[in-house]
Parts: C-alpha cells; sequence; structure tokens
C-alpha cells in the first residue's frame, strides 16, 4: 500500500505521525511511504532520516495526497486539505468529528473513509491511541496552569505549591481518566492541595489507592463541583466521552462563584470542552478572560511539545498502521476488530454511532 505522510498545518503544531523506524518497517512489509519534504522538523527528525529508513520525499502536500492510498496524520485535515482529500483513499489521524460539523461534511463529501485514533479500543476495552496524548494533556494542564496563575499573566498570582506558612493552590480536576490522572500526579508533586471528581466509583477507589495524601477523590455531581469551583485556583476539565461531544459540566452562570483570576483549562475542548464559555484557542492566542476568570483552551496542546509528543504518538500508533494497510479499508471497516471502532466515515457513510448522534445523520 502506499503510505503518505504529510506536513501537520495546524497553528503551532509540532507534532509528525510517523518515525523513520516507522517508515523502516512498513517498507520491509512490502509498503511504499510517501513524506513531505520537512514534515519531522517541528519534532526534530531531518528528511535525511526519513530517506535512510526507506521513504520517498514529496515537496507539497499535494503530492502526498496524490500518490498515497493511506493518509497517515496527527490532527485532522483543515479547510485547505479538504479539497485533497480523495474518494477511495483512507485517512488515520485524531478527528474529534463530534466537535466540528464542517470537518464531518467535508469528510463524508470527500468519499473518503476516516479511521480516528480517539475512539480505537483494544481487546481490553480502552483507548491505547488516545492514551499517550492524554498523558502528555495532563501533564501539561498542570504546567500552564501554574503559568497563567502568575500575576502577568492575568492569574491570581498564586505559587502552586505554597512555601512554608503560606498555603498551597487548589486544583479541582473534572474526570479521573487518563488527562485527570495524570494531571493529579503533577499537581500533588508540586504540593498543591487536589481535588479529583468522577462519576464512576470503582474508579475513584483506584484513584483513592494510589494518589499520594495532598489528593482527594469526590464522587462528581452538580453540588460538589459548585463547591469545588468556589475553592479551586485552578479548573482542569478532563471529561471524556469517545467520539461525543463533552458535556458542560461548568455553566456561564457557575463562574461568579469562583475566585477573581482563577484559571480554567479546558482538555476537552476538542470534543467540544466542558465549560460553557470555552471556545477553541491556540497556542499564538492560548488565552481569554469571561467574568475575571481566565479560560485556556489550546485544541493541540501536546503540539506544543512536539518531540515528546511525536514519540509517544508514533510508538503507539505504529502497529495499528501496519495493521490498517495489512488489513485495507473495506475490511478494517467491517470486520470486528479495533480497527472498526476506529471507523468513524466509511466511504462517504457515518458509521459511528456517537458522531452520527451528535450530527443526525443516524441511519
Amino acid at each position: 500500500m502506499r503510505i503518505g505522510v504529510p506536513a501537520e498545518v495546524k497553528s503551532d503544531e509540532y507534532r509528525v505521525a510517523m518515525l523513520p523506524v516507522g517508515v523502516e518497517q512498513l517498507v520491509a512489509a512490502g509498503h511504499r511511504v510517501i513524506v513531505q519534504t520537512g514534515a519531522g522538523q517541528g519534532s526534530g527528525i531531518a528528511d535525511e532520516a526519513y530517506q535512510q529508513a526507506g521513504a520517498e520525499l514529496a515537496e507539497s502536500a499535494a503530492e502526498v495526497f496524490e500518490q498515497a492510498e493511506l493518509i497517515v496524520k496527527v490532527k485532522e485535515p483543515l479547510p485547505q486539505e479538504w479539497p485533497l482529500v480523495r474518494s477511495g483513499t483512507a485517512i488515520f489521524a485524531y478527528f474529534h468529528f463530534a466537535a466540528s460539523g464542517e470537518l464531518t461534511t467535508a469528510m463524508v463529501d470527500s468519499g473518503a473513509s476516516c479511521f480516528a485514533y480517539e475512539t480505537l479500543r483494544d481487546a481490553a476495552g480502552r483507548l491505547p491511541l488516545l492514551t499517550p496524548m492524554s498523558e502528555v494533556a495532563g501533564r501539561m494542564s498542570i504546567q500552564e496552569g501554574a503559568k497563567y496563575l502568575e500575576r502577568p499573566q492575568g492569574g491570581r498570582g498564586i505559587l502552586l505549591s505554597g512555601v512554608p506558612g503560606v498555603q498551597p493552590a487548589h486544583i479541582t480536576i473534572l474526570g479521573g481518566g487518563g488527562v485527570g490522572t495524570n494531571a493529579a500526579k503533577i499537581a500533588a508533586g508540586f504540593g498543591a492541595s487536589v481535588a479529583i471528581l468522577d462519576v464512576n466509583l470503582d474508579r475513584l477507589r483506584y484513584l483513592d489507592d494510589t494518589m499520594p495524601a495532598n489528593v482527594n477523590v469526590l464522587f462528581s455531581d452538580r453540588h460538589v463541583i459548585l463547591e469545588q469551583l468556589a475553592l479551586a485556583d485552578v479548573v482542569i476539565g478532563a471529561v471524556l466521552i469517545p467520539g461525543a461531544k463533552a458535556p458542560h459540566l461548568v455553566r456561564a452562570a457557575d463562574l461568579r462563584r469562583m475566585k477573581s483570576g482563577s484559571v480554567m483549562i479546558d482538555v476537552a475542548i476538542d470534543q467540544g470542552g466542558c465549560f460553557e464559555t470555552s471556545r477553541p484557542t491556540t497556542h499564538r492566542d492560548p488565552t481569554f478572560v469571561v467574568d475575571d476568570i481566565v479560560h485556556y483552551c489550546v485544541t493541540n496542546m501536546p503540539g506544543a511539545v512536539g518531540r515528546t509528543s511525536t514519540f509517544a504518538l508514533c510508538n503507539a500508533t505504529l502497529p495499528w498502521v501496519a495493521r490498517l494497510a495489512k488489513m485495507g479499508f473495506e475490511d478494517a471497516a467491517t470486520q470486528p476488530t479495533p480497527l472498526r471502532d476506529a471507523a468513524n466515515i466509511h466511504q462517504g457513510k457515518v458509521v459511528n454511532e456517537a458522531v452520527a448522534e451528535v450530527w443526525g445523520r443516524a441511519g
């Protein structure tokens, strides 16, 4: 199969969808790999490394899309890439269709098959291609929260750890999955006071057993969320419903309960966000203020640490890229394997139930 790796075009996106070792393995399996010139630059990977691994270089994204049967990306195709997507081909990437009706319509109209990293489930029911970026985004959320709590950034002027005689920051984390767990670990390491909320009691019991003493686990309901908003210096939105829009756990009116200069980090923004006041931002313009509350809603947080994120992502995706290339799109989208869960759109039809329900394409 002809596999293409274009350069990412999203604002401040420094990841690339394949490492040279991935090229080497795919070529050894009999596939051709076409990599756009400069695709690995943001992750510190030179074109020569891809060539030495057996890749063919293409000067433009148009050449990659034209030659390849399977496009492997990190982020979803942006509007300038939509005309390049051809019927009968496939794209394997993070799509987050529930957050964009325009993207969904464009990919349906293209006639291509779209396999989404974020909905692939392994035999144990885990989301193995979402996990590495959840780990990065969760850890980054505390880093960003600490930055924007600083007074020059519009925050309350609070050090996460406090100092002897001064209380540390209070961090509230909505969601105890991969993002929330990693956020809690880093926040606890800073010495902050941490509360992590979830609705899954088994998950809460696990977190209670494994988290440090400065992390409290709480059952998430409307009353507890409101209590925590009044206490929080930083709120991390880390709720995920695979394939579907994130629920708005914090309403616009709730911001009046919060302390002026508090920070909200919406890691769920790729899926529409779990704060009602959230809207997508970029690394170049990452924050905005609503009712004196700083909002950070960057849609590609891991892209800022491109080298770490690229290696973490590609370690997870390569076996599935190889499997998809070996099976072919039709079998991958229809046979009972994890790749069928990854299929969100197949030959112009929405086949993921959650996405279909969001955009009224069911049946």
